[in-house]
């Protein structure tokens, strides 16, 4: 059986990233709630070196936006990176998912071995052929970073599981 890759990179993208929408509902309900201040969690760190629960979310976007627009060749739209609140982060997932939209599966199939090169850390660069830049770097690097989000979110009690990272309100 084969697999197209832009059905191994939209869909998987954007059932992702409404389903970190639906953990961040979630997380802001609870801070209503509980009636304590949403920095709470935007600014947790799960250890000192690692990024804050905000900037995780919008490096779980920009693995999805920066990726998409490598493989497909379709410009990337620019985001500032000054989101601070639940609201903000919301939107951002949002014009994500509204710019994926926008990328034709035509675009993505067919660079299963087209030489990509990216950003690796400060100053690095690597370069892969699109399949394995799909599957080893972009993905990987979208469910790292929204798995850390859910684990800050669920270390500081807010009620997450599972299902609401696999299947999101669909759960």
């Amino acid at each position: 059986m084969h697999i197209s890759m832009s059905t191994a990179c939209l869909p998987v993208c954007a059932r992702m990233l409404t389903n970190l929408s639906h953990i961040l509902a979630k997380a802001e309900q609870f801070v209503e709630t509980k009636k304590i201040d949403p920095t709470a969690l935007t600014t947790y760190r799960l250890a000192p070196d690692m990024f804050p629960f905000t900037r995780q979310v919008l490096i779980s976007c920009d693995a999805v936006k920066n990726g998409v627009a490598r493989l497909s060749g379709v410009e990337a739209p620019k985001f500032d990176d000054t989101e601070t609140t639940f609201a903000q982060l919301q939107e951002r997932i949002q014009k994500t998912l509204a710019y994926i939209a926008t990328v034709p599966a035509a675009a993505i199939d067919g660079t299963e071995d087209k030489e990509i090169t990216f950003p690796a850390g400060p100053g690095k660069t690597r370069t892969l052929k699109g399949q394995d830049y799909l599957t080893g770097w972009m993905l990987p690097n979208m469910y790292f970073h929204i798995t850390t989000a859910y684990t800050i979110l669920r270390h500081n009690g807010v009620e997450v599981g599972k299902i609401d990272y696999l299947l999101g309100a669909q759960g």
